[in-house]
């Protein structure tokens, strides 16, 4: 596949022509929501096999066999040149497929309200073609031991149906906050412990989960070693009974980092007990941050080359977001709170206020500006097809074992597109 950036002037009938397909299929393949207004420095991609290429000043067929990870010989081949004839600049070239490699997929579903939404079931259910397991966030647990269970609808169904490993997201949740105290009473109270582990147990057999996933967050950081101790325990359960286990982990650069957020999870520890772990590389963008790309590539990157070093990279799934904010400007600390968008949503205010998208090299994200009709000033950040490449490309670099999303039901066609192209999915 190729990604074609929008420029002015042009439209899906000359980029069809360009890249030899049709309007229909660039249309339905990344579900544009604005055929007939493009929006300058739009990413679109071309669903092609392979991609295209054109020739810049001091290439050559080696350079771009190399950057391309193919052959001299198949380059020439394919594009009916001699190996050794320089390359005119402008040239296009033709670029086969790229080898795949495996790699595993998880998204996190959140129902809200009483019950599984039938948007969501559908969610589920369309994007199960690219996933691995399927995580339903979340079983909150209680101060006695027991659990808080969310609604659960069809997903067990569609979990087996589309087999996908249903993983059952436990947290220390409480009013609707991550809970310190609620931690360490299931961390230090035996009795309460082994309540708790007993209760996630039976009900991981009632709902076929496959995967016990932990997310405990703002554990107090003297409780480091009891949260170690109580997942040695948990998946010495886990294991007997035939599952997974995998946790959650704050986004570190180092052992030593400060902050409740992150002390009590230890990389190296999870690395050793843990089947996989998703890291959570995104929100340095926040709804009560200034505007900012949400995952920046350039911090991404050192959360991830430091976990490297404590975690082997075939545990580790590195965690991406499928939403961007919107801002009003000026930025207050406390004011107004950033709105979630989807990439959808973002290229539809592009387009409606005219807005040209620009791409943060730096960061590798999109963003733009626009003005509403009460003449406040708007600054957008969000992912398109360039960012996520980007992170994929991470991924191979570091051999990480694949992609985590938060969460389903946002809308971004792109991604799920660019998964089938660069990768192939683990089943289980």
């Amino acid at each position: 596949m190729l990604i074609h950036v929008v420029q002015s002037g042009q439209t899906l009938y000359s980029i069809a022509q360009t890249y030899g397909t049709s309007i229909t299929a660039i249309v339905e393949a990344n579900e544009i929501p604005n055929p007939d207004q493009l929006v300058v420095g739009q990413a679109i991609v071309i669903p092609i096999i392979g991609q295209f290429y054109t020739v810049q000043r001091g290439d050559s067929l080696w350079s771009i066999s190399r950057k391309f990870g193919t052959s001299v010989f198949e380059l020439a081949a394919v594009n009916g040149l001699n190996i050794n004839q320089l390359l005119p600049i402008g040239l296009r070239l033709y670029i086969p497929e790229r080898p795949k490699r495996q790699a595993e997929f998880n998204v996190y579903l959140e129902p809200l309200g009483a019950q599984v939404s039938q948007s969501l079931e559908d969610s589920a259910r369309e994007t199960a073609p690219y996933l691995t397991y399927l995580t339903h966030f979340s079983f909150q647990a209680q101060r006695d031991g027991s659990l808080k269970e969310p609604p659960i609808g069809n997903l067990q169904t569609i979990a087996n149906e589309q087999n996908l490993v249903f993983s059952m997201a436990v947290t220390n949740l409480e009013n609707n906050q991550f809970s310190a105290e609620l931690g360490h009473i299931l961390l230090t109270d035996d009795d309460v412990q082994t309540k708790f582990l007993n209760n996630i147990i039976a009900t991981a057999k009632k709902y076929q989960f496959r995967d016990i996933h932990f997310d405990f967050e703002y554990l107090f950081p003297a409780d480091r070693e009891a949260y170690n101790q109580f997942l040695r325990r948990a998946r010495d359960r886990i294991h007997s009974e035939g599952w997974f286990i995998s946790s959650a982990l704050a986004p570190k650069t180092s052992a030593e980092q400060k902050g409740q957020w992150y002390e009590a999870h230890d990389y190296k520890a999870h690395g050793e007990i843990m089947d996989w772990v998703v890291i959570m590389t995104y929100e340095w963008g926040y709804s009560g941050g200034p505007p900012m790309a949400v995952s920046p590539i350039g911090p991404v990157r050192d959360v991830l080359e430091y976990a490297v070093t404590e975690i082997p990279p075939q545990k580790i799934m590195m965690g991406q977001n499928l939403y961007g904010y919107d801002w009003t400007l000026p930025f207050v600390q406390g004011g107004p709170y950033a709105k979630a968008i989807s990439p959808q949503q973002a290229i539809q205010l592009a387009s409606k206020y005219n807005a040209e998208i620009k791409f943060d090299e730096e960061a590798q994200a999109p963003t733009f500006r626009y003005t509403d009709e009460n003449q406040k000033v708007h600054e957008v950040w969000f992912e398109d097809a360039r960012s996520i490449q980007a992170k994929f490309d991470l991924v191979k670099e570091l051999h990480l074992r694949g992609v985590s999303y938060w969460k389903l039901g946002i809308s971004f066609p792109q991604n799920w597109l660019l998964i089938i192209d660069n990768f192939q999915v683990v089943k289980k």
